[in-house]
């Protein structure tokens, strides 16, 4: 008999963040493998996965959270005064965090625990919102895992991020209760749960590995590929967020080298900057307008089309902030090996990509190090000319493969 998982997520919706297609990967690989699957979901959207019960939780407008959130919101417009970092740092959370999730533990209420082998909790960003309705419910402490996809809170990031939120006393006292109530702590990252290991004993000590997956995107070609994307040119991608953190702009001034020391590059080579980057902006736009070369999207683009283009160009790029260590694992990383393009690492080497890519593996370089770019750029490009250039990676699709995500939940319940 199938083993039956209930999954409490906070958004499904591939459109909304990488998150979302994180936990949508994650959803559909584990019904691949003929796992019974009920997921319910915040997603402010139907959802519908082939094979898996989606259940929209709706905002519950009746709890006293959504009355004081909206008394609130009203307060700050008519007085432009914003009270919310305050309310906060005494509270903990938002009355919109708290709304949210009273909501999920009504939803949860309808279902028993004795019916399920497991219960997963899968959130976004920094909200932990899933994680929260659970802490509420203790009927399913003894069969939940807690997936933490990233440090919590905040101030325990690895340098050289620097956020303190508000109520940020609260929020750890919050997360070191999760450690201590769940049965299991899920993370993406071997690197990240030796992290988290380091602020309490139970996040290592009840630590499991379930890798990010490989997207289940449409057939090859099916998607058209976008006026800016030049087939046949030596193409170097980053798609994701540029955040404050991850500089393009030493990779822009290792290109710029690159093609002045290779002037037969010039004619058929370019690099796409695709996703959020208004940290970096107006420069970056500025770059985008003088060197024809190097195209700079304006924001997210279409899922299916970025998917497509992974595995259309001739590499594809990891970029991390400028750090001793890089716990996390990027969601897109397994759908990069999917695609078989190779990936240049832009990171320490004390981070999960490098872990996983392998001490000897070729096409990496600190993110700051213009010179050892430059030179990798120029080693991609010679192979590009003279080889079939592809990742070639079993060992990596195998990790992220379904299969290896099965084994593991196996061995759980």
């Amino acid at each position: 008999m199938s083993k039956k998982i209930l999954i409490l997520a906070e958004t499904l919706d591939v459109d909304s963040s990488s998150a979302g297609k994180a936990c949508n990967a994650f959803i559909k690989s584990l019904a691949a493998e003929d796992f019974y699957i009920i997921a319910y979901h915040y997603s402010h959207k139907e959802i519908n996965i082939n094979s898996v019960q989606t259940i929209l939780i709706k905002e519950n407008r009746k709890d006293i959270y959504y009355f004081l959130s909206r008394s609130q919101r009203v307060f700050q417009r008519l007085t432009k005064n914003d009270i919310s970092k305050k309310m906060e740092n005494r509270f903990g959370f938002s009355f919109t965090f708290k709304n949210d999730v009273n909501g999920m533990v009504k939803a949860m209420e309808h279902e028993n625990p004795s019916d399920y082998d497991l219960i997963i909790t899968l959130s976004k960003g920094a909200s932990y919102r899933t994680h929260a309705a659970l802490l509420k419910l203790p009927k399913w402490h003894n069969k939940w895992l807690a997936y933490i996809h990233d440090p919590y809170p905040f101030h325990w990031y690895p340098p050289p991020y620097e956020w303190t939120e508000a109520g940020c006393v609260k929020k750890e006292w919050f997360f070191v209760q999760i450690a201590h109530k769940s049965k299991w702590l899920g993370y993406p990252s071997q690197r990240l749960a030796e992290w988290m290991g380091q602020f309490d004993n139970a996040f290592l000590k009840k630590a499991v590995v379930l890798p990010h997956q490989m997207p289940r995107n449409k057939t090859e070609n099916s998607t058209p590929l976008p006026s800016f994307y030049l087939k046949d040119k030596f193409t170097v991608l980053h798609a994701g967020n540029l955040l404050k953190q991850r500089n393009p702009f030493p990779l822009i001034a290792a290109w710029k080298r690159f093609l002045e020391e290779i002037p037969e590059a010039k004619k058929c080579s370019q690099l796409l900057l695709i996703g959020p980057s208004s940290y970096h902006q107006p420069k970056l736009s500025a770059i985008h307008n003088t060197i024809p070369s190097i195209f700079v999207s304006e924001g997210n683009m279409n899922y299916e089309e970025v998917l497509q283009m992974e595995t259309e160009v001739t590499v594809n790029i990891v970029l991390e902030a400028v750090s001793e260590i890089s716990p996390f694992l990027p969601a897109k990383f397994p759908g990069l090996v999917k695609a078989n393009r190779p990936i240049f690492h832009l990171g320490p080497v004390n981070s999960e990509s490098r872990r996983l890519l392998g001490i000897d593996y070729e096409y990496v370089a600190a993110a700051d190090d213009v010179i050892a770019i430059k030179g990798t750029l120029k080693s991609c490009f010679v192979n590009w000319k003279s080889n079939d250039f592809q990742l070639n990676r079993g060992d990596l699709n195998e990790y992220f493969s379904s299969s290896y995500l099965k084994k593991i939940v196996d061995s759980l319940v």
